[in-house]
Order: C-alpha cells, then sequence, then structure tokens
C-alpha cells in the first residue's frame, strides 16, 4: 500500500478521497447512535456537508469518460445531491420513514457502490491499495 497515486492526484481528487473516506466511519457512528438527538443531529449535518462536497467534487473528476465527459458515476452524483435535500426536507418535517429510507438509500449507493467502483483496477484507490 502507498499513497503516491493520491498524493500526486489533482486538488478535486484529494479532496473527493478525504470526504468519501471520512464518510464511512462517520456513518457507521450515525447508525449506531440514538435517534433524533442534539449528536444525531449535529453528525447528521456533518454528513450532509460530506455528502454535498463528495458528489459535487465528482463532478469535476472526468477520468471515466462514457458518454462524452461523463460517466454513470455522474448520475449517482445528481442523484445524491437529489437525495440529501429529500432528506433533510423530510427530518424537518418530521417524516423519519422518508428521512430513514433516503439515508439508507444513499448510503448504498453513494457510499457502498460508488465506493466498491474506486477499487476497480486502474483506479487510483485500486493503486493505493495494492501498490499498481
Amino acid at each position: 500500500m502507498h499513497l503516491t497515486p493520491l498524493l500526486s492526484a489533482s486538488a478535486v481528487i484529494q479532496i473527493h478521497t478525504l470526504a468519501a473516506l471520512t464518510l464511512l466511519p462517520l456513518t457507521v457512528t450515525i447508525f449506531s447512535l440514538q435517534r433524533g438527538d442534539r449528536r444525531h443531529r449535529w453528525l447528521g449535518w456533518c454528513w450532509v456537508i460530506l455528502m454535498t462536497t463528495v458528489a459535487v467534487s465528482s463532478l469535476a473528476i472526468h477520468q471515466v469518460k462514457l458518454i462524452g465527459r461523463f460517466s454513470p458515476i455522474h448520475i449517482l452524483s445528481a442523484l445524491a445531491l437529489v437525495g440529501l435535500v429529500q432528506a433533510v426536507t423530510a427530518a424537518r418535517r418530521k417524516d423519519i420513514v422518508s428521512h430513514r429510507r433516503t439515508m439508507v438509500s444513499m448510503t448504498w449507493g453513494a457510499l457502498v457502490v460508488a465506493g466498491l467502483f474506486t477499487l476497480l483496477p486502474g483506479r487510483i484507490l485500486f493503486q493505493v491499495i495494492t501498490g499498481g
């Protein structure tokens, strides 16, 4: 394992990666805490800010080009931004069922599935982890 590929990547990729990696333990923490208290809301806002950072920064990353300058990940990023608005709106309306459903869906789609794509051969995190 070596960080050279990540450290030599553009600033937007570094910011994107740092925000995404920070989301992983934060997500586990939020899901393990009591829901609805002040700590949950504060950490939730941190999660929203980090996920917004990940989604917006991904729109500036064009290493995988399948449709012009874009890839299916860009669609996922747009869906994540919409999901963030829906989740926050649902929480503010006290629609906990919708809030929970949206947050769990975003966790699986935007973190887990998208995260797995970063581990494909040729991608920067694949190079960081495997050294090649």
